[in-house]
């Protein structure tokens, strides 16, 4: 028993320095600097990230849903009934009020206009022939040599003539504007639809759909619904005559679409609901925006003048966690107020410029010890895990069927000395890194026999392999 007590005794002595060798060997010389990686500390501290204690200016923003709406819209349509001779628009184009858009075939009301015109010049001689009538009529009753009964009977002709000529110049003009409605031009300026007449149809002034419909989106309107708690300081804002500035977003809330400022709110306020419907008026230089679009509306109601403000994330069951000079943090209970984007206004015992601990919250406590990650070392090595990635990706796309069927029998030993071949053969330079496509294959090693030496050859790679 003794023999054997002494036996295990001496095994446990031997594992144990065989668990201490490898880590003695990996360990830094010391004195060495050592930065904190992402998930380990250095000496014990907890590896965070931090945001900086601002005064800024902060929103008061509320929130909505909306609607975009045209600010006028027409339907195009024929006054006078007709053949479509042409059609001088283009679907989606922007127009102008009274800008030419089709034409009806004119030769009928051409030719009623024709014919009044003519009855105008005839009734017109009438008159003016019994005009001279009645100047004669009166020079012979005042020298007595005729009776006023007949100078009276010219002067009735006369004014019926008048009226028959006025009737007449009448129907010219309202011929004239009948020849006019041929030419169909635009009433109002904004962006054509999709056109609901071809050149041929017989068109007229019943057609339900008409020609083609005109939105007038520059500028256009934002209708949403805000609640009625924010009335009143809405209220007071555009009587003081203070503008609210709005902002519509896209559906992801990721993209602003436009900036814009509150026009009018409604007169009455929905009981249902308890809202209250506003507009907004956007001025749409670019097109981007389009009638019944949904969109995300923020209003500003108010702006606190230099407030602090912590990153958004800093915050945690209304408590931060306080970086000090001497590497620890503790926790300072806060007011939490408004957000604006990722930061948030907060009224405690915190000063401008002080650091709070924005990732890494749920591994701390009161007096920990940590170390301050910093961000851009974070960025670079994301950004090199990303690109080894790709040279992978790459390199295996490289591969032809042949080769990577044989990758995929290789030990793991195999495939790393395989893939250090690879890139040791690649051209110089960054396309040939990345591709890998140009250089010639490696012979892959072989199965059977050949296969039962490549352990042992790759058994002689650095220790610097274990890592692709």
């Amino acid at each position: 028993m003794l023999l054997v007590l002494v036996a295990l005794a001496g095994a446990g002595g031997w594992w144990w320095k065989q668990q201490q060798a490898p880590a003695a060997a990996g360990a830094p010389a010391a004195g060495a600097a050592r930065a904190p990686g992402r998930f380990s500390g250095a000496g014990g501290a907890q590896p965070v990230s931090v945001g900086v204690v601002q005064r800024q200016d902060v929103r008061v923003m509320v929130s909505a849903i909306g609607t975009l709406s045209a600010r006028a819209t027409a339907v195009v349509r024929a006054k006078a009934s007709g053949e479509l001779l042409s059609i001088k628009f283009k679907e989606g184009d922007e127009v102008k009020a009274g800008q030419l858009l089709a034409e009806i075939d004119p030769r009928s009301y051409q030719a009623t206009l024709t014919q009044v015109q003519g009855n105008l010049q005839r009734d017109q001689a009438q008159l003016k022939n019994a005009q001279l009538d009645l100047q004669r009529y009166q020079d012979l009753l005042a020298k007595d040599s005729i009776a006023s009964q007949q100078v009276d009977t010219q002067k009735a002709l006369v004014r019926q003539l008048e009226g028959t000529v006025a009737a007449d110049q009448a129907q010219v003009d309202a011929a004239k504007l009948q020849l006019s409605y041929t030419r169909i031009t635009a009433p109002i300026g904004g962006r054509l639809g999709l056109r609901q007449a071809d050149r041929g149809n017989v068109v007229g002034p019943s057609d339900a759909t008409g020609i083609v419909t005109i939105t007038q989106v520059r500028p256009i309107d934002a209708v949403f619904s805000v609640p009625e708690a924010q009335l009143v300081a809405i209220n007071q804002r555009l009587t003081s005559g203070a503008s609210l500035p709005v902002e519509l977003w896209d559906r992801d809330q990721k993209q602003r679409l436009a900036r814009g400022r509150l026009g009018a709110v409604d007169n009455a306020i929905d009981a249902t609901t308890g809202t209250i419907k506003a507009k907004a008026a956007f001025d749409n230089e670019e097109g981007l925006l389009f009638p019944n679009q949904f969109v995300n509306v923020k209003l500003q109601v108010n702006l606190l003048k230099d407030v602090l403000t912590v990153p958004s994330t800093a915050v945690q069951n209304n408590y931060v966690y306080l970086v000090r000079p001497d590497g620890t943090v503790t926790q300072r209970r806060i007011r939490v107020g408004v957000a604006d984007g990722d930061r948030v206004s907060v009224e405690g015992e915190l000063q401008d410029g002080e650091q709070v601990v924005t990732d890494g919250i749920d591994r701390l406590r009161e007096g920990a010890k940590v170390a301050v990650i910093d961000a851009a070392v974070a960025t670079r090595a994301d950004a090199a895990a990303q690109d080894a990635g790709a040279r992978r990706a790459a390199l295996m796309a490289s591969l032809t069927p042949q080769e990577r069927e044989q990758v995929a029998k290789m030990s793991q030993e195999e495939r790393r000395a395989f893939f250090r071949n690879r890139r040791a053969q690649a051209p110089a330079g960054p396309q040939g890194a990345a591709s890998g496509a140009a250089a010639p294959a490696p012979a892959a090693p072989a199965t059977g026999a050949s296969r039962a030496s490549a352990p042992a050859s790759a058994a002689t790679a650095p220790a610097s392999a274990t890592s692709r």
